[in-house]
């Protein structure tokens, strides 16, 4: 997790009731808990309570669904713990360790470990995961990208979004998922969906049982618009995918079972949508990437 997340997490923190109340969510688990009982048990007006809530939105640390007319919030514990994970290893003394959060620890693999990100098009955002985890995890992860019915070529605005943050672009290429279902196909460790129609579809049985999550953002590629907003839009497409990746770099690999490994790698799927991010009001009629 890059200082810059830290900051944000940490800021979003900064008040009392913000605190109480993500204890108070963390210990409702996924059933949340309503702005009403929120402001009552942090003892602070509903439109105050509303205030806090959202600066912890707009942080990703918590997330909202409506119940009838009311709204519950859920806490997005794998952001909180890969902040303590971060935390406690950026400023752990030279010499003194962080101590694990998760369990007895196991060995750390000497390879890179394989992460495949899926999607329909294999154009944009599959793509954008890829190089985004390619550069950020390089020598602990090997990245790969495919898709369910490849577009053949990666989207021109998708190579120029990683090009203007400085991202290699050397290599990518829209190609299909039946390449990483093959006898000498590497071995995935990890499969991501990073679109909801390639969730929705039957994949290929994948040798060894990846640990798999969705991770679904908007389509940049439906956006219909001028030059500068398209730009805009695939912006936001890679600010999402970089925090997930973040979150799942911050991981601690080594001291998590497999069970509490998918916890994790779904909570951050989970994670509510960048509220900057430019909507997309009119989707084009070629598939998804």
């Amino acid at each position: 997790m890059t200082p810059t997340l830290i900051a944000t997490l940490l800021a979003a923190l900064a008040a009392e009731p913000r605190v109480r109340a993500v204890r108070a969510m963390a210990a409702a688990g996924a059933r949340g808990v309503s702005a009403g009982d929120l402001a009552t048990l942090c003892r602070v007006a509903p439109s105050t309570m509303s205030f806090h809530l959202n600066h912890l939105r707009l942080a990703g640390l918590v997330e909202n669904r409506r119940e009838g007319r009311a709204l519950h919030y859920i806490v997005n514990l794998g952001a909180l713990e890969a902040l303590g994970t971060s935390l406690m290893r950026g400023f752990a003394p030279d010499g003194h360790p962080a101590p694990s959060m998760e369990g007895p620890a196991v060995t750390t693999p000497d390879t890179p470990l394989n992460v495949l990100f899926l999607c329909t098009g294999n154009s944009a955002r599959s793509l954008i995961a890829e190089a985004v985890l390619a550069h950020a995890g390089a020598g602990r992860f090997r990245a790969f990208s495919a898709g369910s019915h490849p577009r053949g070529a990666p989207h021109p605005e998708a190579l120029a979004t990683l090009r203007r943050a400085r991202y290699p672009t050397d290599g990518l290429r829209s190609k299909s998922w039946d390449e990483f279902a093959t006898d000498d196909a590497p071995a995935l460790d990890f499969v991501f969906t990073v679109c909801d129609a390639a969730a929705a579809e039957t994949c290929p049985v994948w040798p060894g049982q990846p640990v798999t999550a969705h991770w679904g953002v908007p389509d940049p590629a439906a956006f219909q618009g001028t030059e500068a907003a398209t730009a805009a839009v695939f912006n936001d497409t890679l600010r999402m995918l970089s925090n997930r990746v973040l979150l799942f770099l911050s991981l601690p690999l080594a001291s998590l079972d497999r069970l509490s490994l998918q916890r994790r790698v779904s909570a951050i799927g989970a994670m509510a949508r960048d509220p900057q991010a430019t909507d997309a009001p009119a989707p084009a009629k070629a598939p998804g990437t």
